[in-house]
C-alpha cells in the first residue's frame, strides 16, 4: 500500500493513503477490506483455508469484529518471525 502503485490504487478507490489498519484486496474494479478481503483471499488458498469462505454470509460488522480480534492478537497466538520469507518468482507475480 505504501508503494507508488499501491498509493495510486488507494487513490483510485478513495481509500486512505496513510492509515493502513487492514488488508486491502483489489479484484478487477472492486476493492475489499478487512474480513471481506481476508475471506476472498482464503477462498483462493486451497483446502482448509477456502472452507472459511462460508463465513461470507455473515454481516460485515460481525465478521469484522472477529477479524479485528484475530488481527490484534495474531503475533501472540501465531508468533512473529524476525525476517520475512523470500517469495518465489511465481508468488511475487501475485503482489505489487
Amino acid at each position: 500500500m505504501q508503494s507508488e502503485t499501491g498509493q495510486k490504487l488507494l487513490k483510485k478507490f478513495s481509500l486512505s493513503l496513510s492509515e493502513f489498519h487492514s488488508v486491502v484486496l483489489i479484484d478487477d474494479d472492486e476493492y475489499y477490506t478487512s474480513s471481506s478481503a481476508a475471506l476472498r483471499i482464503a477462498k483462493e488458498l486451497g483446502f482448509f483455508w477456502n472452507t472459511l469462505y462460508v463465513f461470507i454470509f455473515l454481516p460485515a460488522p460481525v465478521r469484522n469484529f472477529f477479524y479485528n480480534i484475530i488481527a490484534n492478537n495474531r503475533y501472540k497466538w501465531f508468533g512473529k518471525k524476525d525476517s520475512c520469507r523470500i517469495p518465489t518468482p511465481k508468488l511475487k507475480e501475485k503482489f505489487l
